[in-house]
């Protein structure tokens, strides 16, 4: 089995950033799940999820009560994604 490639928005970069400085225990906990998403994107902790959005290649997992991981699965490419890593995605 591959694992898969990670890669990020811009705003995913810029809020690991801000996690990395401003919040170790967030930061740890996003570091975990996304070393998960290298091996099974679509299992795992954190409660992953396809979104209702009705493709079937966006995915959240839960890092806290108010932050979730939105992410993209490309099969073919054998890539995810990172959409955002802050807010949740019913947020309005």
């Amino acid at each position: 089995m591959s694992l898969y490639k990670i890669e990020f928005t811009q705003i995913a970069i810029k809020t690991v950033s801000k996690y990395k400085k401003s919040n170790p225990v967030q930061y740890k906990k996003l570091v975990k799940l996304l070393n998960e998403l290298m091996e099974h994107p679509r299992t795992g902790t954190g409660h992953p999820e396809p979104l209702k959005s009705g493709d079937s290649i966006t995915y959240s997992r839960r890092i806290s009560k108010n932050d979730r991981l939105i992410y993209d699965i490309y099969e073919e490419k054998v890539t995810v994604l990172v959409l955002t890593v802050e807010g949740h995605y019913d947020d309005k």
